[in-house]
């Protein structure tokens, strides 16, 4: 049986990913919303979620001293990291006036500097909503997801990696930006899995059957 660590952190949509993942792993998952660093670093899968301002996740992380749990996780298993768990992930945010964020990927979050349109159509922060995700190359995660599919998005800041490589999918609003990040067994996107129907449900299976390396 895989053994499945939500962290708990106090920020996220910590039911709908956990019903999520209990719903693709059937019987042979256990899913656990835990806090707890011996539970975390003892599962095999461990899903990093979030949602809100980048300052509180970190303060949050430090004091329940998550953080280090988290980089042990990213040099150890399959760590997916989703939304703001994804941001955190890099080394800088642009959010609340800056904000240094854990450094495991290098990289940087930027909030979107949105012009209006020569057509006329102004496009909204926060980027709301369903849109096309470009997978890059194929891989474990994107197996039986047809390229461009749509997934739900709601965030005003995207990252930026220092290095395009981890680029793992991209999605334009109104330029591309990197949606979904791969690095070694740290797979993250900036769309919610868990709120985007058929696909996400796929794309949460192809993490829980991922071994961290094909």
């Amino acid at each position: 049986m895989r053994h499945v660590a939500v962290i708990d952190y106090g920020m996220g949509n910590l039911r709908s990913v956990s019903k999520a993942l209990e719903t693709v792993g059937g019987d042979d998952v256990s899913v656990k919303v835990t806090a707890d660093p011996e539970k975390i670093l003892a599962a095999s899968h461990v899903v990093f979620p979030g949602v809100g301002a980048i300052r509180d996740c970190i303060t949050e992380l430090k004091r329940l001293q998550l953080d280090h749990v988290i980089r042990e996780v990213a040099n150890s298993k399959p760590l997916l990291g989703i939304c703001l768990g994804m941001q955190a992930l890099l080394s800088h945010s642009e959010e609340n006036e800056g904000q240094d964020a854990l450094n495991i990927i290098a990289g940087n979050v930027r909030h979107f500097d949105i012009k209006p349109a020569d057509n006329g159509k102004h496009l909204k922060v926060p980027h709301m909503g369903w849109n096309e995700v470009h997978q890059t190359s194929p891989h474990t995660l994107w197996k039986d997801i047809e390229q461009d599919s749509r997934f739900y998005f709601v965030h005003s800041y995207f990252v930026d990696p220092a290095d395009d490589a981890v680029t793992a999918a991209t999605t334009a609003y109104p330029d591309n930006f990197t949606s979904a990040i791969l690095k070694d067994n740290v797979f993250a996107v900036q769309f919610h899995p868990e709120k985007s129907q058929h696909v996400g449900l796929q794309l949460l299976k192809n993490f829980l059957n991922w071994d961290g390396q094909s």
